[in-house]
């Protein structure tokens, strides 16, 4: 008896409808045939000698420091909110929640254009920050990492709140019970709980970083050396120098799938 459904669904399973495969496939290689083509048109004779240019080791410098930066800094605040939003019950709390993942659906260059109206040099923050402190953030490397931190939030926000959902909230009532207060016991049973949520939301975000375009040139401009991240060099490439720009996306590609690969190993589970 035991063995019949699984006899089922094997026979089930070994079904392949033919109307769902054609377009599988088709969807399969409308996704791989870009990256395909962009593998093809490598210049592996002189790969070696494009990655050590000036300008490549430029840009992928100064992409490596702001998104991880931006990592940091989306770690400082997504962790809380993300605990805020999975743990505490507050009126609004459905809206803020829609408003903290609206930069996963808003243009990257709208995002840019918000972010100047608030933190450019007349802007509602940028304003009083350049007439107070002399600061500007605009068309800086730190607009940049400001630029980065906004789109990417998101990703880990999402991932954290998921792991809070999903913990076992027992050892944190234990951990009061035995007299831990509440930081104590966010620093000390809560994080340790959602480590693995709050490391594939940080990969996450930092990938998300690494390619981001549209609100970084609106915002921080295209500026080599301060600016010019590699999503930007690779837009300028394009119009100048093909062979360079496939290189500088062909680096790209390798650390989006680095980062897809161990996400899949470590922390997301398939059934």
């Amino acid at each position: 008896m035991g063995g019949e459904p699984r006899a089922a669904r094997r026979r089930v399973g070994g079904r392949v409808p033919l109307p769902l495969v054609v377009p599988a496939a088709l969807g399969l290689l409308f996704l791989v045939l870009p990256l395909a083509g962009l593998l093809i048109r490598t210049p592996w004779t002189t790969l070696p000698q494009r990655l050590t240019e000036p300008g490549v080791l430029t840009a992928l410098r100064l992409s490596l420091q702001t998104a991880t930066l931006a990592t940091l800094l989306c770690l400082l605040l997504g962790v809380p909110l993300a605990w805020l939003l999975a743990r505490v019950s507050f009126p609004g709390r459905r809206i803020i929640r829609a408003l903290v993942t609206v930069p996963l659906v808003l243009p990257p260059v709208v995002g840019g254009v918000a972010l100047l109206l608030v933190f450019g040099r007349r802007g509602i923050v940028g304003g009083w920050l350049d007439s107070t402190f002399g600061i500007t953030l605009p068309f800086t490397t730190t607009g940049v990492v400001l630029a980065e931190a906004f789109v990417a939030m998101p990703f880990l926000v999402i991932a954290v709140e998921g792991a809070l959902r999903g913990a076992d909230t027992r050892y944190e009532e234990a951990a009061a019970t035995l007299g831990a207060g509440r930081w104590t016991t966010f620093t000390h049973v809560t994080l340790p709980l959602v480590a693995p949520g709050v490391a594939a939301g940080a990969v996450l975000c930092w990938a998300r970083a690494l390619g981001e375009f549209g609100a970084t040139i609106t915002f921080a401009g295209n500026f080599p050396g301060r600016t010019q991240t590699m999503p930007l060099a690779v837009y300028l490439a394009l119009e100048t120098d093909l062979q360079s720009a496939i290189v500088l996306s062909l680096i790209l590609l390798t650390v989006s799938i680095t980062i897809l690969a161990t996400l899949r190993d470590k922390w997301i589970t398939s059934p």
